[in-house]
């Protein structure tokens, strides 16, 4: 998965995409017409210092890689972290991007 990194590129996220939002993150998605996804992490410094806004970055970069098979292409992606995460583990952000990823377009829902 690649990096937005530019200031244009998650204006363009913010200003054109969609949004959701949970108790540890708020998504933001727009479709690129590019056969990849763009990802792109906001943490925030009242989160806390560098090393925990880190490992935050990391924990939810983890839970994305995990996931980038079953995801549909073409999409960019900024997560912005609430102040919540400071209290979940890898397991309830990857629960909290699961279920963000799936009111959208991005990951498909398997019909029972």
């Amino acid at each position: 998965m690649i990096k937005l990194k530019k200031t244009y590129e998650f204006k363009n996220v913010y200003n054109n995409g969609c949004s959701l939002a949970n108790k540890y993150l708020i998504l933001y998605y727009y479709k690129n017409n590019l056969n990849y996804n763009r990802v792109g992490y906001s943490i925030s410094k009242k989160i806390g210092k560098s090393v925990i806004r880190n490992h935050i970055r990391r924990l939810m970069n983890e839970s994305l890689r995990l996931m980038d098979s079953k995801l549909n292409t073409g999409y960019d992606m900024v997560f912005i972290a609430r102040t919540k995460i400071i209290e979940a583990d890898f397991h309830m952000i990857n629960n909290a991007i699961k279920m963000l990823l799936k009111k959208t377009p991005i990951m498909p829902v398997k019909k029972r």
